[in-house]
C-alpha cells in the first residue's frame, strides 16, 4: 500500500462518523497484543490549550534527554503530523505499512459482527503500534474529543491533565459546563495524579471526580502560580512558582498571555513526573519551554503587513486571541479574515473579535460542516460597517491583504481547517 492509498482508505473511514465508546478500540488493540499497555503515557484532555501544553511538555521531556512521542489532532497539512517523535513526523511509508497491517484486522472484526472502528479509532491504534515499536520513553497523548469514551481513554497513564473546560462540541459533550466537565473528567483514573487549569464549575467537577478516585490533584493557579514579567511580539517572560521550586525569568516564544497558563500546566506535570522518578532538571524545564513551538496559534506568517494566524474556533479561544492582540499589538488597526464551521458558537466568536477590526472579510471553510457561512458576515455587520463575504479562501486572503496598509495587522482565524489552508499559502 502506498501513502496516498492509505490516505484514501483513512478518508473512507469518515463514513463511520463519531461513534463513541471503547468496545471497538479495545477489541482492535487486543488483536494487536495491546501495544498501549507497554507505553508510559501522559494523557491530556481539555477544551483549549491541549496542543500547546502537549508541545511544551514534550519539549521539556525531550530536553531532559528522553525520546518522546506525541499523538495530536487534527493535523494542519499532513496526516503524518499527528504522530511525532521528538518533533519529527512519522514517515509516510510507515503510515502506509501500519494502515496496511491494520486493514485485515478491521475486516475480520466486521466479519465477526463487530462495528467497524471509526477513523479516529484507527488513528489511535496506529499511534499505539508505532510508538511501541519505536521504543519511545514517553507518549504525550492528546484526547480526540471529550474524554470518557474517547478512544485514547483505553490508556492507563502516569498522569492525567485537563487543561480547562469551556463550551465546545456541545452536541456531543453536553450543554452546560458541568456536563462537559463530567465527560472530560472521564480520563481521570484511580490513584493517577491529575493536573488541571480549569476554573469555576469545571474545577468543581474535576475536584469531585479526583476525590472519588483518590487522585492527587494539582490546581494550576492555586497550587502552582505564575508571575508575568514582560511581553512582546517576539517572546514573553514570566516566573513560575511551582510546588517543588521557583523557575525564574522563563522565556516562551509562543504569543499570548494565555500561554503562560499552559506553561504552568506543563511545569506542574513535569514536577509530578519528577516525583514519579522521571529525571527532569530545572534547566530542561527552562530550555524546553523556550524550544516549544505550536503552529497556527498566534503564529506570525508575514511582517508587512503583519499577518497572524490563529485557530480560535470557539468562544474561549476567541477571547484569548482578543486579549493577546490587544496586549501584544496595542493600537494596531486590524483587518480580520474569519471563517467558521456551522456547528460552532459563531455569534459569540464574532462578538468577541469583530469590534477590534476596521474591516472584516468572511470566507467559507473547506468543509461539509461549513453550513451557512455567510451568516458570519451578517453577524459581523453588527460591529463594523465594512464587511466582505468571499467564498474562495485564496481570494479572501488576497482581499484582506489588499485592504491592509503596511502598518496594519491581518488576523486570520476561525476554523483550524481554514487557517491551515491559509498557512499553506505562506509556507
Amino acid at each position: 500500500m502506498k501513502f496516498h492509498e492509505a490516505m484514501e482508505y483513512v478518508a473512507s473511514l469518515g463514513k463511520f462518523g463519531f461513534n463513541f465508546g471503547l468496545e471497538r478500540i479495545e477489541e482492535l488493540l487486543g488483536r494487536l497484543d495491546n501495544p498501549h499497555r507497554k507505553l508510559s503515557i501522559i494523557h491530556i484532555g481539555g477544551t483549549n490549550g491541549k496542543g500547546s501544553t502537549t508541545a511544551m511538555l514534550a519539549a521539556i521531556l525531550q530536553e531532559a534527554g528522553y525520546r518522546v512521542g506525541t499523538f495530536t489532532s487534527p493535523h494542519l497539512h499532513s496526516y503524518t503530523e499527528r504522530f511525532r517523535i521528538n518533533g519529527v513526523n512519522i514517515p509516510e511509508e510507515s503510515i502506509a505499512a501500519l494502515i496496511s497491517e491494520l486493514r485485515p484486522h478491521l475486516d475480520a472484526m466486521v466479519a465477526e459482527g463487530f462495528e467497524h472502528p471509526t477513523e479516529f479509532e484507527v488513528a489511535t491504534a496506529v499511534a499505539f503500534l508505532y510508538f511501541n515499536r519505536e521504543k519511545i520513553d514517553y507518549l504525550v497523548l492528546e484526547v480526540g474529543l471529550g474524554g470518557a469514551i474517547d478512544s485514547t481513554n483505553v490508556a492507563m497513564p502516569l498522569l492525567s491533565i485537563i487543561t480547562n473546560v469551556t463550551m465546545d462540541h456541545m452536541d456531543y459533550l453536553g450543554h452546560t459546563i458541568r456536563e462537559i466537565a463530567g465527560v472530560k473528567a472521564g480520563i481521570i483514573k484511580p490513584g493517577v495524579p491529575v493536573v488541571t487549569a480549569a476554573e469555576g464549575e469545571g474545577l468543581d467537577v474535576i475536584e469531585a471526580v479526583s476525590r472519588e478516585n483518590n487522585c492527587p490533584l494539582i490546581r494550576v493557579g492555586q497550587d502552582i502560580t505564575w508571575e508575568h514579567i514582560s511581553l512582546s511580539p517576539a517572546a514573553q517572560r514570566f516566573t513560575i512558582r511551582g510546588r517543588v521550586r521557583v523557575y525564574e525569568n522563563l522565556t516562551l516564544y509562543l504569543i499570548g498571555r494565555h500561554q503562560q497558563v499552559n506553561a504552568a500546566t506543563a511545569v506542574a506535570a513535569a514536577e509530578i513526573l519528577t516525583e514519579l522518578g522521571v529525571s527532569i532538571s530545572p534547566a530542561a524545564v527552562r530550555s524546553g519551554l523556550a524550544a516549544a513551538r505550536w503552529p497556527a496559534r498566534l503564529e506570525i506568517m508575514r511582517r508587512e503587513p503583519l499577518v497572524i494566524i490563529d485557530g480560535a474556533h470557539n468562544f474561549a479561544g476567541a477571547r484569548s486571541l482578543r486579549l493577546a492582540l490587544e496586549e501584544t499589538f496595542p493600537g494596531r488597526s486590524i483587518v480580520l479574515l474569519i471563517g467558521m464551521l456551522g456547528d460552532k458558537e459563531r455569534a459569540r466568536v464574532v462578538a468577541e473579535l469583530a469590534p477590534l477590526a476596521r474591516t472584516v472579510v468572511v470566507t467559507r471553510p473547506n468543509s461539509p460542516r461549513a453550513g451557512n457561512w455567510q451568516e458570519l458576515a451578517r453577524e459581523a455587520k453588527r460591529y463594523t460597517p465594512e464587511v466582505y463575504a468571499i467564498e474562495d479562501i485564496r481570494d479572501a486572503l488576497d482581499k484582506a491583504l489588499s485592504l491592509a496598509g503596511p502598518e496594519e495587522l491581518v488576523c486570520v482565524t476561525g476554523s483550524l481547517y481554514m487557517v491551515a489552508e491559509v498557512r499553506e499559502l505562506f509556507i
